[in-house]
């Protein structure tokens, strides 16, 4: 889960916008939201893979 948060953190963190006299100006970092972006499946894939080995456990 720490994975996953971490992860969501840096998705939200990689993009930042600015009102400036009525302009709106986006900056975002792509490689941090890369980077997010395989943090969180690597969080789902260990979640999945916590929850197999733990069923497996149970027979």
């Amino acid at each position: 889960m720490g994975i996953g948060y971490i992860g969501a953190t840096k998705i939200t963190y990689s993009s930042k916008s600015v009102n400036l006299l009525g302009l709106k100006i986006d900056a975002s970092n792509e490689s941090g939201k890369q980077e997010g972006y395989l943090y969180l499946g690597l969080a789902v894939v260990l979640f999945a893979g916590g929850i197999y080995t733990l069923t497996k456990l149970k027979k």
